[in-house]
């Protein structure tokens, strides 16, 4: 049974009297454990369907079934519980609470997974907090606030705040698109290593270089699947 699949998924957008079809009749099958770029030209839909598989979105027609399950008729309080359990993000603009502490920021999974209303559970929460820092090195930055870290460390935060709850899949759009490339080339060694750890990992990516880094590289042209290939 494949992890994710689709079917004929598609979405439309309105926008005054023109319609755009940011994904079009796009049927895919993705297995547990693998490693996949998402590339195209800007427009191409890449973002979309990352945030449709995501559930960050919903998709104007077609099928999505996570786990063999149909995730259409969820309900939204639902797919949030899903997405906390289940699935991690990571974005180029690195979300992360501008007051908070590194510490605090990976913490906020788990505190809305727990609903944080007790000191055990907090306690529990930070010192898994403080392991997804130590994974990712910065277990020395863990009281540092966003604007006193670098763009490499920031992002960094963001991926320890993805693995937090364990989840089985990462969801990353263009994650070293705001970084110099020795801070890139850090990141995509964290996501390989969280790849053979058995984590799914799908990374969108405009840059052919960093997608050849995937096992398996997905090709996007006006919404539409125009390749799809496994690495030599």
């Amino acid at each position: 049974m494949s992890l994710i699949s689709t079917d004929r998924l598609s979405k439309t957008f309105i926008r005054g009297d023109e319609e755009i079809h940011a994904i079009q009749d796009l049927s895919i099958s993705i297995d547990a454990g693998e490693f996949i770029s998402i590339t195209g030209a800007s427009g191409s839909g890449k973002s979309t369907l990352l945030y449709i598989l995501g559930l960050l979105d919903k998709p104007t027609s077609g099928g999505y079934s996570l786990q063999g399950a149909s995730v259409e008729r969820l309900s939204d309080t639902e797919r949030a519980q899903l997405r906390n359990r289940f699935m991690g993000f990571v974005f180029q603009s690195f979300h992360l609470l501008p007051r908070a502490t590194a510490l605090r920021n990976v913490m906020m999974p788990l505190v809305y997974a727990s609903g944080g209303d007790s000191a055990i559970a907090e306690g529990a929460q930070r010192a898994r907090a403080l392991e997804a820092l130590s994974l990712v090195g910065l277990a020395d930055r863990v009281n540092h606030r966003p604007n006193e870290l670098s763009g490499g460390q920031r992002q960094r935060v963001a991926i320890a705040r993805a693995v937090v709850n364990n989840p089985k899949l990462i969801f990353a759009d263009e994650p070293t698109g705001n970084l110099d490339s020795k801070s890139g080339r850090d990141i995509l060694a964290l996501f390989e290593r969280l790849h053979r750890q058995g984590v799914t990992v799908l990374m969108v990516t405009h840059d052919p270089s960093i997608a050849e880094r995937a096992h398996r590289r997905v090709v996007l042209r006006d919404g539409m699947l125009v390749e799809d290939r496994h690495a030599s």
